[in-house]
């Protein structure tokens, strides 16, 4: 490399710091606490610059200051998180304080956001940045067929045929949004970022990774899936942790009736 050359990639190295192991996608079954605590032992352990959230929109992200950090009741409050829908804020907020001075970031897709990419397509709620995010391309046949089969599934068999491939391009979309948001904040904090989501848009072949790829191919990114009582996880990770299962009612217990 001749001195030039040298001199500018120490200049693009110093605006693009990308990113030596960056990122580090924590999977979850969101009901779970053991799943939860897991995550706190490996943020606290991996030391995040920015932590990205599903859990959190970005205008949520925003709310989380310095002066709410140490005290969960008042950060609860402030992110109105009980009419979130989300499991109890015990679970995820030991998880923020794990990262103390992590800047916070949300990918979470408000209503209006998710309603737009089943009606519009994904692309088109998306915005100019679409093809960047192979989001302006149909998925295989095969895949667009798997991830339908898998929403069905997930809903209990009740949703009718019509609507599963606006669940399947919401799905993407959230996919491509997380991805984003994790490529802002590698531009932004330089790295180290871990991300807090299901395993579904944390799994290798199909989720956000797929995405993050393609804008941030030199990332290194590592994925943990989690799963209860060792069944199999569907999907791909680079390990697959377990925990026992949580007590849960049966979700689909009231469409049996």
């Amino acid at each position: 490399m001749n001195r030039l050359a040298a001199a500018l990639a120490a200049v693009f190295a110093a605006s693009c710091p990308a990113l030596g192991q960056d990122v580090l996608v924590l999977g979850e079954i969101h009901d779970n606490p053991a799943h939860h605590a897991y995550q706190t032992e490996r943020v606290a352990a991996f030391e995040p610059a920015a932590l990205v959230f599903e859990m959190l929109t970005p205008a949520q992200a925003t709310k989380v200051t310095p002066d709410l950090r140490g005290d969960k009741a008042a950060l609860a409050a402030a992110l109105d998180w009980t009419e979130s829908g989300w499991p109890d804020f015990d679970m995820y907020y030991p998880i923020i304080a794990a990262a103390p001075d992590a800047r916070i970031y949300g990918a979470g897709v408000p209503r209006e956001a998710a309603r737009a990419a089943m009606e519009a397509g994904p692309a088109e709620a998306f915005g100019p940045d679409a093809a960047a995010y192979g989001l302006d391309a149909p998925l295989p046949e095969a895949q667009q067929a798997a991830r339908e089969a898998h929403q069905m599934a997930a809903h209990c068999d009740a949703l009718p045929e019509s609507m599963l491939p606006g669940m399947v391009a919401i799905q993407r979309y959230r996919d491509a949004r997380l991805a984003q948001e994790t490529l802002t904040a590698l531009e932004e904090t330089g790295g180290p970022v871990a991300v807090i989501t299901g395993n579904g848009h944390a799994r290798r072949d199909w989720g956000m990774p797929v995405y993050l790829e393609r804008v941030a191919p030199e990332a290194d990114v590592r994925v943990i899936g989690q799963t209860e009582a060792g069944r199999p996880l569907e999907g791909s990770f680079d390990k697959v942790v377990s925990a026992p299962a949580a007590d849960r009612p049966d979700p689909c217990a009231a469409f049996a009736q």
